[in-house]
């Protein structure tokens, strides 16, 4: 697989693996040898860039808990040195929605716990996984600083933040990337854009396929897992379907000219939208992820894209799921 950089130095395949849902948001837990060996897999196919997150946990089929981080070092243990980890500190879930805490303490707890789960030494991009609004940008940024300078992390990033956000924490320590939402149907941080041109900060894409809705797999009446979040996301109520037809028929469109699938079309879009954006979409199919790697393949124009996105600023859609939400202090 092509690769692309992030920042100024952070060269990653030119799709990522989220592993996110090998353990969280879609019901029980994936079996661990099973994982493994889907991580394994991604990584023979031209995979090089691997997400998780410290608090990307679940339930396994006998009860005990599934740690997404320990998956990913298991799996990536044996060619280590060959990929890029990406892991996230600060958040935590709680009955009430998401819980915020990017103190210092926190944060340097965090990473000790990432590094043992991860069987590492150090991380290769470190992302403050959503902004804690009781500790500012500049002090979150100091720490990363000096966990760089220690040796356990080499590259940092924010995931859900904001223009000013991102200008106060990269004065402090530059910011290798962000991890935002984008997808065909969540395009609202494009704002970002000459913002990261102006400080050279890569854009690292999460749910780029709008959930899985992009891919063009599910129909009415798909039914989910209990414990998978699709069950509560509005692109997968069941008027969402006729509101998103014209939009997948569109995709479908350009999948036959191109001779690919809506998936692979849905992730060159962005791929090719701009050198430093580069998605993560995930699955618990090594069929998907294989096909996800194809998409890198796919090549369009500057032309092609520019009607792409004057398509989808005029086309109807359904709402798509935003995030969980944080919980009321």
């Amino acid at each position: 697989m092509r690769t692309k950089k992030l920042g100024k130095d952070l060269e990653v395949s030119a799709v990522g693996l989220g592993c996110m849902g090998l353990s969280h948001a879609y019901g029980t837990a994936v079996e661990k040898n099973e994982a493994v060996r889907l991580i394994r897999q991604a990584y023979e196919d031209g995979y090089t860039f691997f997400d998780t997150a410290e608090c990307y946990t679940g339930i396994n089929e006998d009860g005990s808990i599934s740690y997404n981080e320990e998956i990913v070092g298991e799996a990536l243990q044996p060619f280590r040195d060959k990929v890029m980890i990406a892991t996230k500190f600060g958040v935590h879930h709680s009955p009430d929605g998401l819980v915020m805490d990017s103190h210092p303490d926190t944060i340097r707890a965090s990473i000790e716990g990432s590094l043992k789960k991860l069987k590492t030494d150090h991380v290769d991009l470190y992302y403050q996984h959503r902004i804690d609004p009781k500790i500012p940008a500049e002090e979150a940024a100091g720490v990363m600083a000096e966990l760089i300078q220690e040796g356990k992390i080499t590259h940092w990033g924010i995931s859900e933040t904001d223009e000013e956000y991102l200008r106060k924490a990269h004065g402090v320590c530059p910011v290798t990337c962000i991890q935002n939402r984008y997808s065909m149907m969540a395009r609202w941080h494009e704002n970002l854009f000459p913002v990261l041109e102006e400080l050279n900060i890569g854009y690292v894409a999460f749910s780029p396929l709008a959930n899985g809705i992009l891919t063009d797999a599910f129909g009415k009446g798909a039914v989910f897992a209990e414990g998978d979040y699709r069950n509560f996301m509005p692109q997968y109520k069941e008027e969402a379907y006729d509101a998103n037809e014209k939009l997948l028929s569109f995709i479908r469109m350009l999948a036959e000219e191109k001779k690919g699938t809506p998936a692979q079309i849905s992730l060159a879009w962005m791929m090719c939208k701009k050198p430093y954006l580069v998605p993560i979409p995930g699955s618990r199919k090594i069929e998907r992820v294989r096909e996800n790697a194809g998409a890198a393949e796919i090549m369009l124009t500057e032309k092609e894209i520019a009607e792409i996105d004057k398509q989808l600023d005029k086309m109807e859609m359904s709402g798509v799921f935003g995030g969980s939400p944080t919980a009321k202090k």
